[in-house]
């Protein structure tokens, strides 16, 4: 049986610790926590089960192993002492005798993109990037179908455009949306990207700014920014708009789920993984639901693709395409929408719509 392990962190530091160490987790503050993280050794936290092919059969275990950081720490630390925590991190995928090594939240982002840390480990490695591309995207797609929003006519916009999920997300969107707002925070890198895909024959009219106020002119947005702290606010979105956030830590602020009812925010990721999985660990889903990045090293473990797949700063679309194949063969679906940790219902979707129109009526 071929076997995965899966590094997980605390993103959210004191509900995160909470969950695998309940009096910890009540008694540090955040700040203790990210301290303490820097002396913490890598954690065990659960055997995964029961994961199964529907085209093959073919059934595979993994573990979830963690890597005691934080995002702060991650940012605050030279690059190398989070590199050694996180190789640390997957000695023990090692030891679990793992076939491959899925890289989470912000252990896939830090410094090469995952680079350093297949070089220096004997297990391969992914980040699940290639697999967060088109689950964002395809999410995305339906939610404005849902919203009554048409994809060919519309202003979309991409948020962290230049980051190696954001740049093939605007790739693919380019090709669908009337047009494409890319949004980041570096002049040149945008207009390189904005060259790029106009070179490569893009649909959309192609407008770069790092200016966050121009989402008020775009009804579909796709977020996936690496910053520690929500940078989208109520006030940066239009009435009946959709934002899917890929990005962990969250780029829309709490602020939005209190304030604008007349907008759609959809978490950027969830899928069913086929099977009767279990993953003995709460990290925040419903039962038999992953993220995509946990999907991607789930279903390549069940391709017996055993070999380094999605690393370092580039995402070719051609690789996305073909982890979405596999993943759709062996039965991994996205599973509706989740906004806040919430599961979307088909009221929820109603009352967005019918107050987007309000708010439209009496501006």
């Amino acid at each position: 049986m071929n076997s995965f392990a899966f590094i997980i962190h605390p993103i959210n530091p004191k509900r995160d610790v909470s969950r695998k160490f309940p009096l910890l987790g009540r008694i540090f503050s955040e700040r203790q926590i990210d301290f303490f993280s820097t002396y913490f050794p890598p954690v065990y936290i659960s055997e995964i089960t029961g994961i199964r092919s529907q085209s093959t059969g073919v059934e595979v275990r993994g573990w979830f192993i963690a890597c005691p950081f934080t995002p702060r720490r991650m940012l605050e630390l030279p690059v190398e002492t989070v590199y050694r925590k996180i190789i640390q991190t997957g000695r023990l995928a090692e030891r679990l005798g793992a076939d491959l090594l899925g890289l989470g939240a912000y252990t896939s982002v830090v410094g090469d993109g995952g680079v350093t840390i297949a070089e220096a480990l004997d297990v391969p490695v992914t980040t699940g990037d290639a697999y967060t591309v088109a689950v964002a995207v395809r999410a995305l797609e339906q939610a404005a179908v849902e919203m009554e929003i048409p994809l060919g006519q519309t202003h979309a916009a991409v948020v962290g455009a230049t980051g190696a999920i954001g740049q093939v997300c605007a790739e693919l969107l380019a090709d669908q949306a009337a047009e494409l707002t890319l949004i980041g925070r570096r002049p040149a890198a945008l207009e390189a990207l904005r060259d790029r895909l106009l070179a490569g024959g893009a649909r959309a009219r192609l407008h770069c700014t790092t200016d966050l106020a121009a989402l008020k002119d775009t009804p579909l947005i796709l977020t996936v920014t690496s910053d520690i702290h929500a940078i989208i606010e109520p006030e940066n979105l239009q009435p009946g708009s959709v934002v899917c956030d890929v990005a962990r830590p969250r780029d829309v602020s709490a602020r939005v789920a209190a304030a604008r009812d007349d907008v759609l925010v959809i978490d950027g990721g969830m899928v069913d993984v086929p099977g009767a999985v279990n993953f003995n660990f709460d990290f925040g889903f419903p039962a038999g639901k992953a993220y995509a990045c946990m999907a991607e090293t789930m279903a390549l473990t069940l391709e017996g693709r055993l070999a380094d797949y999605t690393l370092g700063k580039e995402i070719g679309r051609a690789q996305v395409e073909e982890i979405d194949t596999i993943a759709e063969k062996h039965g991994f679906r996205l599973s509706g929408f989740r906004s806040f940790e919430k599961a979307v219902t088909p009221e929820h979707l109603d009352r967005v719509r019918n107050q987007a129109k309000r708010t439209r009526r009496n501006a």
